[in-house]
């Protein structure tokens, strides 16, 4: 076996070493799991990192999956059809609430629209896939957040986190507060807090482990979407954003 091909396959071992239950681990630990020198395994962390396959914690150095990791997630979703699962319930809530309805991805700390359906009236959001928002003060990076680590929230609330409108809620303690009403309710709200005059309401898609993988949102005007209004379709898109859940889990067990 060649040197390179060596370096690969005690990479992928470094990868395999975090699972659902084990998401954060120390390098003593992973040098532990793998049977590595920890020279190789600061090594193979530093280029991890470099790469952003892994992350390093700041505060307490420890190591979890990185964001890498979820554009090839994401990759696996668009094979085990998420889009298509998804299709069905997108149109549902879109001819329910004439709105646009959004699909999206997390992606480094930032969400990233991967389907669109418009809204058929005239005045609508201006919406395309690939389009990205900032997770922390969208609906749709709400529900995601609720529902990630720890370290991951805390990785995002410790940014300098822009003020993008007057709206725009950078307090640690608020968004604590709202993570926790978004996991009660099943769903968040942005009330022009990201683009002034457009607000939405998302829910996460989970999957088996209770970690969000994706979230469906309705967005559009301010003066038609107000919070009232977002609160009373919230449980709609809950029930969306589960049954797609639940739809991809049947989807992965069948392959």
């Amino acid at each position: 076996m060649s040197e390179s091909i060596r370096a690969v396959e005690r990479a992928l071992d470094v990868l395999s070493c975090f699972t659902n239950s084990t998401t954060d681990l120390s390098m003593t630990q992973i040098a532990e799991k793998t049977g590595m020198n920890k020279s190789t395994v600061h090594r193979l962390l530093a280029t991890l990192e470099a790469k952003k396959y892994v992350q390093r914690d700041p505060l307490t150095s420890r190591y979890q999956p990185g964001n890498s990791l979820l554009q090839v997630a994401s990759l696996t979703l668009d094979r085990n059809g998420l889009r298509q699962i998804a299709s069905p319930h997108m149109k549902n809530l879109n001819d329910m609430h004439r709105e646009t309805i959004t699909l999206s991805v997390l992606d480094d700390l930032d969400m990233v629209y991967i389907d669109v359906l418009e809204s058929p009236q005239s005045v609508k959001l201006a919406a395309k896939p690939g389009q990205r928002l900032p997770v922390f003060c969208t609906a749709s990076g709400k529900v995601v957040m609720a529902y990630s680590s720890d370290s991951f929230i805390q990785q995002v609330l410790s940014q300098n986190l822009p003020q993008y409108t007057s709206y725009t809620i950078r307090d640690s303690s608020v968004a604590y507060h709202i993570m926790d009403l978004v996991r009660e309710r099943g769903f968040a709200y942005s009330e022009q807090e990201f683009e002034d005059g457009i607000n939405a309401v998302a829910a996460p898609i989970l999957d088996k482990h209770k970690a969000a993988i994706a979230s469906i949102a309705v967005a559009g005007p301010a003066y038609r979407l107000p919070v009232e209004r977002m609160v009373s379709i919230g449980p709609s898109v809950a029930e969306a954003a589960r049954n797609i859940s639940r739809e991809i889990a049947q989807s992965s067990q069948i392959r």
